[in-house]
């Protein structure tokens, strides 16, 4: 819940998450600001997935993938920048690596 609070869901209208985020709590909480929940359920709860919109998790796993790809590049993954700018450019230069293949 913490961690929802710091986030500005007033544009949001779901809020995705792998199962590590599958509390009661956390799903109350995010009700609670307004949007709904894209959690799936763990697999040794007794309550079913039906509220699962797929396409939009698998989406999610596409943008995780992204990360991933990313933190190959050293200068990305350890942050050797001092300023703000310079690791943006980083991160975007990585992302034009990405694009093009190179």
């Amino acid at each position: 819940p913490d961690l929802v609070d710091k986030i500005n869901l007033s544009g949001t209208d779901m809020l995705c998450a792998d199962k590590g985020y599958d509390s009661d709590p956390l799903r109350a909480h995010i009700e609670q600001a307004g949007c709904f929940n894209n959690i799936p359920r763990k697999q040794n709860t007794k309550s079913t997935n039906n509220h699962m919109d797929w396409h939009l998790y698998k989406a999610r796993h596409l943008v995780e993938n992204a990360f991933a790809k990313l933190k190959n590049y050293r200068a990305v993954a350890t942050r050797f920048d001092k300023l703000k700018q310079s690791y943006e450019n980083t991160v975007a230069l990585a992302c034009a690596y990405l694009w093009l293949k190179l």
